[in-house]
């Protein structure tokens, strides 16, 4: 497949270079192909410092010495795939409680309940995670955001110089994660046709608040298995869940998370979606373009999963994206359409939550003031606002 280079990602350098000289350890996590590896090499300071668990000799200078080989090392060691052996975790922790340590490890891993258990539970206090996902608007250029939200920021899809190459990567990445990925961090015994409609499933959810036993019934499977396989993907970086925001307000909210597959590149093949022409006659382009947003604006402002939520009360009141942060209540609205206006529901909205302040983003050219509190951004103008939210 013929793809451009890759494209230079200050902002994550930055991040990764602020945790290694704040914590012993750091550990970049991610789905895979999202470029944990292309960003790790660029902090080695030497071969001796690099090790690749997928590659055999790597993995042997470890294995063959117990892992005695990291001991007289300095500066900067980057483990890549460190989730291939769970034990190192042990040894980590030993070298990290060193006095005046010689060496920060820089250790990736495509995100699995493995490497999760063995960071949080061997490497508590020591460890500082920086999450990667694929290319961000500010990362591209914002005058390419179009490409971005078709494709999806995987860099060999986003890169590809040809339309069809970026399709067959997605379609074949998604068969990959069905066939090895899920099956293994799940252990599953669904066939691969029924893990392939759970997928289409929660695209064709997307955007809509989740319900496990509905889900259940449409793929004739237990409750169970439903939430444990969504664990599992929201886990490893390929399903965001936004809970309901809760205040002390007399009003009967709705108590489901809202779904979303996280890379639009990837809904939009699970949508059966071949390229642009198609996407604005979909019954999901709305809901498209608000996990795109939400997406796009969650990363680029290093946003906790803990800080996101949505909002929504039977009675109409309804807010795409709530983010708590300690300079007030931030609330956003996504619309697909050339001149968004407020809305009595989204004023009540306001009111409800006293929210700080009100975006909405839309694919225009020029931001307006609807409101005191409420603004109309164009996408492209969104960098202006990440301050706000930092």
């Amino acid at each position: 497949m013929q793809y451009q280079t890759q494209v230079p990602r200050f902002e994550m350098v930055r991040r990764i270079r602020a945790s290694l000289a704040e914590a012993p350890v750091t550990a970049i996590l991610g789905p895979r192909q999202c470029g944990k590896t292309w960003l790790a090499r660029q902090f080695v300071p030497k071969p001796q410092n690099y090790f690749d668990l997928h590659d055999f000799v790597d993995r042997a200078r470890l294995e063959e010495s117990y892992f005695k080989v990291l001991d007289g090392l300095e500066g900067t060691v980057v483990i890549d795939e460190a989730q291939a052996r769970p034990d190192l975790f042990q040894k980590l922790r030993v070298l990290a409680d060193r006095p005046m340590t010689p060496a920060r490890f820089l250790i990736t891993g495509s995100a699995s309940p493995g490497i999760i258990r063995g960071v949080s539970e061997s490497l508590a206090g020591r460890v500082r995670l920086v999450p990667l996902g694929g290319f961000t608007a500010d990362e591209i250029g914002w005058d390419n955001w179009q490409n971005l939200w078709l494709r999806g920021g995987f860099p060999r899809s986003y890169l590809s110089e040809i339309e069809e190459n970026s399709l067959a990567w997605r379609r074949d990445f998604i068969s990959t994660f069905i066939n090895r990925d899920l099956r293994l961090l799940a252990d599953t015994e669904m066939s691969e046709e029924a893990l392939r409609r759970l997928l289409q499933l929660l695209a064709h959810s997307h955007g809509q608040n989740w319900n496990h036993s509905e889900a259940a019934r449409v793929l004739g499977v237990s409750y169970k298995t439903v939430q444990r396989h969504l664990e599992i993907l929201l886990g490893a970086f390929m399903v965001r869940q936004l809970p309901p925001f809760f205040v002390n307000v007399a009003k009967r909210l709705r108590k489901a998370p809202k779904v979303f597959v996280r890379d639009t590149g990837l809904l939009h093949t699970l949508l059966m979606l071949r390229d642009a022409t198609q996407l604005p006659a979909h019954p999901r382009y709305g809901a498209s373009w608000e996990g795109f947003c939400i997406e796009q604006i969650v990363r680029m402002t290093n946003t906790r999963d803990e800080e996101c939520f949505t909002w929504s009360v039977q009675g109409g009141e309804e807010v795409d994206l709530v983010i708590q942060k300690p300079g007030g209540l931030f609330g956003f609205e996504f619309k697909a359409g050339d001149a968004p206006q407020k809305t009595p529901s989204l004023m009540a909205s306001m009111s409800s939550l006293n929210m700080t302040r009100v975006f909405i983003i839309y694919p225009g050219e020029r931001d307006y003031s609807l409101d005191d509190r409420l603004e109309a951004v164009a996408f492209r103008n969104l960098g202006r606002l990440l301050p706000l939210l930092a």
